[in-house]
Order: structure tokens, then C-alpha cells, then sequence
């Protein structure tokens, strides 16, 4: 048996790697559902379209990561590494750290300082080295490693939902001219803060390409584009990232956020999420 791997809904995934999701909760109106499981991003963006329509989100309540973590040490797991979205964001971490103390020291809990592929690469280091046999201090580092060279990138149309919802940090300077720039913005030691200002969208989008070649340096390196509800524009974008990274770009994954990051960004949202291999 080996170190299992737990994340949580918003790491926004590719199909295939052995993790165990637990889903935050996305609150519509009053009626909660699940991401990934009773809510969709694409109802979200409708949703939020609505004026008058609450969205919130919560997170996981620590039971279910109790449940979980004793699930998986039951079926013969040897460990557990519990990955989750910036404690900056949300308060998933504080949740899965108090199931953590009280299902023990088999459990570690890493705070990923991210979302989306920031989140999910870290994951997938994870996986890796629980997959190589590696004990759960050598998959924990495996993992903080690989937040250290994952770098998140985001083009919102405007931070008038991430207003609303508190998660907008540093990005608040804007706040008064928001209105009339496009706002290019990354994660920064977990806090969404302003990276660079626009005035339209095409140049947004260039800007948003420029950046993830500059997070790549010189490096080999996996690439997620994210979206919500701009499917053409993400494949725009992707095929711009291919073209400009050329040979060393290895991995790349071209996915709709899901519910709880929606109901944050609002409709138009692109991200590129940069992992350098090394």
C-alpha cells in the first residue's frame, strides 16, 4: 500500500490521476449543492447574470475530511497528503487541518497557496510520488516543491464579483477605476493581487500569454488555460501559449473552472497556470 492523495474541487483536474475530491459547496439562492456534483460552473455564470441571484460558497465542513482520511488509512493507505486552495481564499485548509489533528500523524495537510491547476499540478506531484513508493514526508515535499514552481495567471473581464465575494486582496487599489481597465492579475503567496492593467480585451489576452512566457523562463514546463464560459477564447489563448513555448512545453490542459471558482470571477474568466518542471 502507498501515501494517498487528497484534494479538494477546486483543483480542477485532468481525468485519470488517483485522488480522493472532496467538494466545497456552492449556495444559490439558499439551496446548497456540490461542485462538481450538484452544481455547475455553467449554471453559476447564468446565474450571475441575475442581479438579484446570491451566490456563495462554504467550505468543506472537517467531518467530511475525517471521513475521508479514515476511509482511505482503513482500505490500507500508509499516509494521507491533503492538498487544498489558498488558505488566503478560503477556509478549506483551516477545515482539513482540524480532521488532521484529529485523525492523527498519518495525515499531513498542504496548503497549496493556489487554485485551479495552481492547486491541481502540486496534486499531480503528489501522485507521482506517492505512485513511486516514497513515504509521506517525501510526498508532502514532492508536493511544496512543486507550488513553488507553479505559477497562476488570470484575465477577468471585472473584479466586480471578486468584490462581491472579498476575495479580491491587493487587486482593491483598483477598486473606483475597475470599471474602464482590464485587470490581469495573479496569485501571489495565496492572495489574488494586480499584475498588470489593459485597456481591451485582445490586449488582455497578448498580455495574459506574455506573462506565462515570462513565469516559464527558460524552463520545461506543463500548462493549464482555464476558463469560464469561453471555450473559443481559451483555445485561442492555448494555441498562442503552443506557438510561443514551442518544444518545451510537455503537458497542456485546456478546462472550464468549476462552480466555486466561477461564482467568485464571473463569466469571461481566462487563466493560464504556468508549472515549470524544474
Amino acid at each position: 500500500m502507498r501515501v494517498a492523495v487528497v484534494t479538494d474541487s477546486t483543483a480542477y483536474l485532468p481525468a485519470g490521476p488517483d485522488v480522493t475530491v472532496v467538494p466545497l459547496t456552492v449556495v444559490i439562492n439558499g439551496v446548497e449543492g456540490r461542485e462538481g456534483v450538484d452544481t455547475t460552473p455553467s449554471e453559476v455564470a447564468r446565474t450571475l447574470g441575475a442581479r438579484r441571484v446570491a451566490v456563495t460558497t462554504s467550505r468543506p465542513a472537517p467531518e467530511l475530511f475525517v471521513s475521508a482520511y479514515r476511509r482511505l488509512l482503513d482500505a490500507g493507505a500508509t499516509g494521507v497528503v491533503s492538498l487544498h486552495l489558498s488558505a488566503e481564499l478560503s477556509g478549506t485548509v483551516e477545515s482539513a487541518s482540524l480532521a488532521a489533528r484529529e485523525v492523527g500523524e498519518q495525515v499531513a495537510v498542504v496548503d497549496a497557496r493556489s487554485t485551479g491547476m495552481g492547486l491541481g499540478f502540486p496534486v499531480l506531484a503528489a501522485v507521482a510520488s506517492a505512485a513511486a513508493g516514497n513515504d509521506i514526508e517525501e510526498v508532502r515535499r514532492a508536493a511544496a516543491d512543486a507550488i513553488t514552481r507553479t505559477t497562476t495567471l488570470l484575465y477577468v473581464d471585472t473584479l466586480e464579483f471578486l468584490r462581491r465575494g472579498g476575495r479580491i486582496g491587493a487587486a482593491s487599489a483598483l477598486l473606483g477605476t475597475a470599471l474602464s481597465v482590464k485587470p490581469i492579475l495573479h496569485v501571489s503567496d495565496g492572495a489574488i493581487v494586480v499584475r498588470d492593467k489593459v485597456r481591451t480585451a485582445s490586449r488582455g489576452l497578448a498580455r495574459l500569454v506574455d506573462l506565462a512566457v515570462e513565469a516559464a523562463g527558460e524552463s520545461d514546463v506543463d500548462a493549464a488555460v482555464h476558463h469560464l464560459g469561453a471555450p473559443d477564447r481559451a483555445g485561442v489563448l492555448a494555441e498562442a501559449l503552443t506557438e510561443r513555448l514551442g518544444d518545451r512545453l510537455h503537458e497542456r490542459y485546456v478546462t472550464e473552472v468549476g462552480a466555486v471558482v466561477a461564482a467568485h470571477v464571473g463569466p469571461g474568466l481566462l487563466g493560464i497556470v504556468i508549472h515549470r518542471r524544474a
